[in-house]
């Protein structure tokens, strides 16, 4: 049902672009988001009605406070809430200072502390509208490189070339070269990945810009175990975690964790 709604609306599209490389699995069918992935996000925010977003909240500590959560954040005021979820990476809220250090008990942190994530980095080249990147493919999966995992380009794999719009390439890493080189200096990082892709693409012209992405908690390769979709940390005030650390690292592992979290919350109110 969740496919069939973005379907309809636009948002997702089934992917019709030639993927070199790609393992097909059996019964499986592939979607691309044509305005790029956030648009999901920002569908069901809409849909809500009334979901009020903020960014830079970095959330430091998380306090009990006369019958409420205190969230403490590295810049501003504490605030108050009801009902906390999160679902951050699990290492982060293992990182989380305050009362929630104490309430997580000994078997929840043994759980929590099971989750393990690949690392990778990825590289966005942007360029002019008019500059044609000739290669038979959208996106290709690279097997025999030590650093580049994937290509694509991207306005090919989404089906929108367009005279006014510029070219766009996002090359992944390989897991093993993230680990690697998770705490590098940025720009020898970047220097490093776009002189594999010459070596992969020798005809590939001088982007506009460059931005290179360090993607420390890329996927799930061992979620929290003996608890799907999600973890109660305290009921009274509520306090819950989840997310794909709880699942798996797909879109069906996401709507799995958020309905699982729905309910839970659903029956605290």
């Amino acid at each position: 049902s969740f496919f069939d709604e973005l379907l309809s609306h636009g948002i997702l599209k089934p992917l019709t672009a030639p993927i070199e490389g790609m393992v097909e699995k059996e019964d499986s069918c592939n979607y691309m988001a044509p305005q790029g992935i956030s648009a999901v996000v920002k569908y069901y925010l809409k849909q809500s009605g009334s979901a009020d977003v903020f960014y830079e909240y970095h959330v430091t500590h998380i306090s009990l406070r006369d019958g409420k959560w205190e969230i403490s954040r590295k810049t501003g005021p504490p605030e108050l809430f009801d009902v906390v979820i999160l679902t951050i990476p699990v290492p982060q809220i293992l990182q989380l200072q305050g009362d929630i250090v104490n309430i997580i008990n000994e078997r929840q942190k043994q759980q929590l502390e099971a989750t393990n994530y690949s690392s990778r980095y990825a590289l966005g080249l942007f360029y002019e509208a008019g500059v044609c990147i000739d290669v038979p493919w959208a996106a290709k999966y690279i097997t025999d490189n030590p650093c580049i995992r994937f290509i694509s380009i991207d306005n090919k794999k989404r089906n929108i070339e367009s005279p006014e719009i510029g070219p766009s390439v996002v090359v992944h890493t390989t897991v093993t070269f993230g680990s690697e080189h998770l705490d590098s200096d940025p720009a020898e990082v970047q220097q490093l990945i776009l002189s594999h892709l010459e070596s992969i693409m020798p005809s590939l012209p001088k982007p506009a810009s460059v931005k290179c992405q360090k993607w420390r908690y890329s996927q799930v390769t061992k979620s929290v175990p003996n608890c799907p979709g999600h973890m109660i940390l305290h009921t009274q005030p509520l306090l819950i975690c989840g997310g794909d650390g709880f699942t798996c690292s797909n879109f069906d592992g996401c709507i799995d964790s958020a309905m699982s979290l729905a309910e839970a919350v659903k029956s605290h109110l």
